[in-house]
């Protein structure tokens, strides 16, 4: 049977994507809206999707289709309930953005702690050329040494910052996400998480469990000292909670990677933040040039798995 595979976001990948070893019809599109979808997978047994959504009123429409290959670890975009039902398989991809993530965590983390874009708008600004002496220090300056990082989510991410913290020489507390799961080591109560990390970075995956996980009572639980790290997903945390935690100090800072929506075409309550204790970057902590590649290659393997008869990293 030739099997007919149709990427709908291939845009959303800067990498070489190679064609599967087996008998195929291939279709790419840069991107692909929700008004596009259904037309675009008719004919399709194999769908790859990075961030286009697949929920249950557009899998009814597709009778052909036999495998979701999604092209990023997070599968919040597919309705697996949807795909249990229809038998359609979910594949993710696994452990590709091991040192890329937590890299990024600690970039956000060390300019938020050294207070480096402060110190940066004052030199652009003339404050040093002013001072009475070498240096001045009108910002705090805080080692990571000694300090606790909180982690919520224990997999590879979680456990790849984590490495990189105790490196730092640092104190490293998972959070008991999840009351009475005990895979992936040994938990600490959130609420002593929050109360005693000086960094709080998030690594779990965005479930009707774990939606606004960081709200306002969190938020007010941690260390006016504290900043909190969110490379995972955005809505993990109360945006709205957090701009009043921003705006009124409950926490030091806070540097992000996601929003909930992604692109914020209607807007953002961070978006309109102006405050140099908290930084946004576009969703671009998973992607390095070599991690893309990595997720490249797995996707590809994923499928030629699934064709084989020995599927890999199956969510449903």
């Amino acid at each position: 049977m030739t099997e007919h595979l149709v990427f709908l976001d291939r845009s959303t990948l800067q990498a070489m994507v190679r064609r599967p070893a087996f008998d195929h019809t291939w279709e790419e599109f840069p991107a692909t809206s929700a008004a596009q979808t259904v037309e675009r997978l008719r004919n399709a047994t194999i769908a790859l999707t990075n961030k286009v959504p697949l929920r249950a009123d557009v899998l009814t429409q597709l009778p052909k289709l036999k495998l979701i290959a999604v092209a990023a670890t997070g599968y919040d975009v597919i309705d697996v309930v949807a795909c249990r039902e229809r038998g359609i398989a979910v594949c993710n991809i696994r452990n590709y953005a091991v040192h890329t993530v937590p890299e990024h965590v600690f970039a956000l983390t060390l300019a938020l702690r050294r207070s480096l874009m402060e110190y940066r708008a004052d030199v652009e600004r003339g404050r040093w050329q002013q001072a009475e002496q070498f240096c001045f220090f009108d910002h705090p300056i805080r080692d990571l040494y000694g300090s606790t990082m909180g982690i919520f989510g224990g997999g590879t991410l979680g456990q790849g910052t984590a490495t990189l913290a105790r490196a730092f020489g640092m104190r490293v507390l998972f959070a008991e996400v999840n009351p009475g799961k005990t895979s992936g080591g040994e938990r600490t109560p959130m609420d002593q998480v929050l109360a005693e990390s000086d960094v709080i970075s998030m690594h779990c995956p965005l479930t009707p469990a774990t939606r606004h996980l960081i709200g306002a009572e969190q938020l007010r639980q941690m260390k006016r000292s504290a900043i909190l790290i969110n490379t995972a997903r955005g809505g993990l945390v109360d945006e709205n909670a957090l701009v009043t935690a921003l705006k009124e100090g409950w926490i030091a800072g806070a540097g992000f990677d996601v929003l909930t929506t992604e692109p914020p075409r209607n807007g953002n309550p961070l978006l309109d933040l102006r405050l140099p204790n908290f930084i946004l970057t576009p969703h671009v902590a998973w992607a390095s040039g070599g991690a893309m590649q990595i997720l490249a290659d797995q996707l590809i393997d994923n499928v030629e798995l699934f064709i084989q008869g020995t599927p890999q990293h199956v969510v449903t």
